[in-house]
């Protein structure tokens, strides 16, 4: 059997390289993209040369994703599993978000997938059993405050991951939606700008799970049947709660912001 392959955007740090480092312990062949080259160097060195490639790649420029994606099949011989994970964060009210803040969270958040999604269809189709795992967040289940566009992203990549597992099923390709709680990562460094986040959210008790938890999720959701798969006890609770008592849940969430 051929050796399978996974191309994951946003791999040079975070779920991303938590996923290629899982994937590839375990014969998979991985093609790593991101826009950080030094990260993707250094990626690179911590993996077995001849189980992957790195690939420079803004998921937000719709005319490299074919290219990438080509350079990497041409390693690979085919693409299994295309991990849709770029992404940003940037805590705080709406009117204390810049133009740019905004901008870049719906343009890597939403369109870069979408975008991964449209170029890599062709060549999922050509690979029996392929799939596509898009990262979305508890943020897509729940709506917490100071994370309004972020959250707006979040729900629209589940609700893209809903309509797009029907369309892509006529095609043999799965779908798969991996919602995580807050996680270890980089991106919850740059989230808050010079605020502590990290603190803000221990002091509230939520909790910051390791990303190897999201990698096996990703794992487990390649060879499962399930869309959407929430990551660590909180985001299971909170997804439990959100569908059984959802005023509960706003009431929380808004007593965060008052103080209350």
């Amino acid at each position: 059997m051929a050796t399978r392959s996974i191309f994951i955007t946003g791999a040079a740090s975070g779920i991303g390289l938590a996923t290629a480092r899982h994937f590839a312990e375990r014969g998979w062949f991985v093609g790593l993209a991101d826009i950080d080259e030094a990260g993707l160097a250094a990626a690179s060195t911590a993996l077995e040369s001849d189980r992957a490639s790195t690939h420079r790649l803004d998921v937000r420029d719709r005319a490299a994703w074919p290219l990438a994606l080509d350079a990497f099949t041409a390693r690979a011989g085919r693409l299994d599993v295309l991990v849709n994970n770029a992404g940003v964060a940037r805590m705080g009210f709406l009117e204390d978000q810049s133009d740019d803040d905004v901008d870049a969270q719906i343009d890597i958040n939403l369109k870069g997938v979408i975008n991964g999604c449209r170029a890599g269809l062709p060549r999922l189709a050509a690979t029996p059993g392929a799939m596509v795992v898009n990262i979305a967040s508890v943020a897509g289940v729940i709506a917490p405050a100071r994370m309004s566009v972020y959250v707006a992203t979040k729900f629209a990549v589940r609700g893209f991951s809903e309509s797009i597992a029907l369309e892509f099923s006529r095609l043999g390709v799965g779908v798969r939606c991996i919602m995580p709680w807050f996680l270890d990562t980089p991106l919850l460094d740059k989230a808050g700008g010079n605020a502590d986040i990290r603190a803000m959210l221990t002091g509230q008790g939520v909790a910051i799970y390791p990303v190897e938890g999201a990698a096996l999720a990703i794992w487990k959701a390649v060879d499962g049947k399930r869309l959407h798969h929430l990551v660590g006890a909180q985001a299971r609770q909170a997804g439990f709660l959100s569908r059984l008592v959802p005023g509960l849940v706003r009431s929380r969430l808004r007593r965060q912001v008052s103080g209350g």
